[in-house]
């Protein structure tokens, strides 16, 4: 458990806004907390055609991984991301998301229908008519979190 002291201070004419983080050792606890301020706006910053765009995290439906690259699909369009997988599941973890396999990560909001598929995996269909792939080892966890079980 972590213990905090948090102090408040009222802003002096011309100063700006800012948040100070003492640590002898960042925690990954530490770590989360930064990351949900920094992200606190829901915006993911992407890039697609040479242009750099802010997307709100609802108009993402998957991000997948591929050949060590990042892509966050949107409804029509594909950016490319600059973090990691695991960065961008640490960094949307408070929102919709959710890993359903070794290489993807899926805003809930955007299932439409869940179909049986073989050896015990599932098939997500999006709201845009995409289908991805539930890996079997992260059905019942998928499950678990739409209250399935």
């Amino acid at each position: 458990m972590i213990r905090l002291k948090i102090v408040i201070e009222e802003l002096q004419p011309g100063e700006e806004e800012q948040i100070i983080i003492k640590c002898k050792n960042p925690t990954s606890d530490f770590l989360h907390i930064i990351k949900m301020l920094k992200y606190r706006d829901n915006v993911l910053t992407t890039y697609s055609n040479n242009e750099v765009h802010m997307l709100d995290f609802s108009e993402i439906f998957y991000i997948e991984s591929v050949d060590s690259k990042t892509f966050v699909y949107c409804e029509k369009l594909v950016h490319e991301s600059k973090y990691k997988l695991y960065e961008l599941e640490e960094i949307l973890a408070a929102s919709s998301f959710l890993r359903v396999s070794k290489s993807v990560i899926i805003n809930l909001k955007k299932i439409k229908i869940l179909l049986p598929a073989l050896s015990g995996r599932l098939e997500a269909v999006l709201r845009n008519g995409e289908k991805i792939p539930i890996s079997r080892q992260y059905v019942s966890n998928l499950k678990k979190t739409l209250d399935l079980l």
